[in-house]
């Protein structure tokens, strides 16, 4: 009987040990408890995401937004993006306005999702049509842009399995 009871003892002190370390989410006991746990992204969610961060980047293009544009991208370049944004050749330039902006074709790249766009840029009064490349990433369980750049995909044939519009 006392054996029995050391081991009861036993047991509940190292649970009352684990408890504190399970409810903050660093103990063996995590999984089970769930705390700090983020759903895990279903497969097809990239180029949703990828997407929506796009068209909310291009509608802050056309609406001059810069604070709007700079929420849509990726820590690391927010830092440069004020400045260059707004400068001669920046997405939210003065000089310019942005009269059409549509997404042309959405694919994978890896882990990344590559969202090709049909922008027209009105400067002077001339219209200039340019596609641009943004590469949209995950990055602490966000998308976001990543990189843009001139260029872009053909969009793919009516069919395919790539989504575009």
């Amino acid at each position: 009987m006392v054996g029995v009871r050391r081991r009861v003892v036993g047991l509940v002190a190292v649970l009352a040990m684990m408890a504190p370390l399970a409810l903050a989410g660093c103990g063996p006991l995590d999984g089970i408890v769930g705390q700090g746990a983020e759903p895990t992204p279903t497969p097809d969610e990239g180029p949703q995401r990828a997407r929506e961060r796009v068209q909310a980047y291009l509608d802050a293009m056309r609406a001059k937004s810069v604070a709007d544009g700079r929420e849509q991208l990726c820590e690391p370049l927010r830092e440069s993006f004020d400045q260059a944004a707004t400068g001669p050749n920046g997405d939210f330039a003065r000089h310019f306005s942005v009269t059409a902006a549509t997404i042309t074709d959405v694919r994978a790249n890896g882990a990344d999702q590559d969202v090709s766009t049909s922008i027209t840029v009105k400067a002077g009064g001339k219209a200039v049509p340019t596609k641009v490349l943004f590469t949209v990433a995950r990055a602490d369980g966000q998308w976001c842009i990543a990189k843009e750049a001139v260029g872009g995909h053909t969009p793919a044939p009516s069919g395919s399995p790539t989504p575009a519009t």
